[in-house]
């Protein structure tokens, strides 16, 4: 029994798009505004929307982007030889 493989919307982003990119960016802001600062209402006002916005790209961008169908077309053109940009 054969099982189609789950496409990854990773293997479409840039090396600085990548989860381990997002997580240390996110990680290193954080953390860099506590050791700067050491004031935990500043790092509250950065943490907030650095969790925000990893939470959007590492858990509902990738499901989005599947769900969406667009990978699939993606994919088909690189299959077929295609560089999957719009030709004009």
């Amino acid at each position: 029994m054969s099982q189609e493989p789950t496409l990854n919307p990773w293997n479409y982003k840039p090396w600085w798009c990548q989860p381990w990119s997002i997580l240390l960016t996110g990680i290193t802001l954080i953390v860099g505004s506590w050791l700067v600062f050491h004031q935990l209402w500043v790092t509250a006002i950065v943490a907030v929307p650095l969790v925000a916005w990893m939470g959007f790209f590492l858990l509902v961008w990738p499901r989005l982007m599947i769900e969406s169908g667009i990978l699939d077309r993606y994919e088909a053109q690189f299959r077929e030889g295609g560089t999957g940009e719009k030709e004009e």
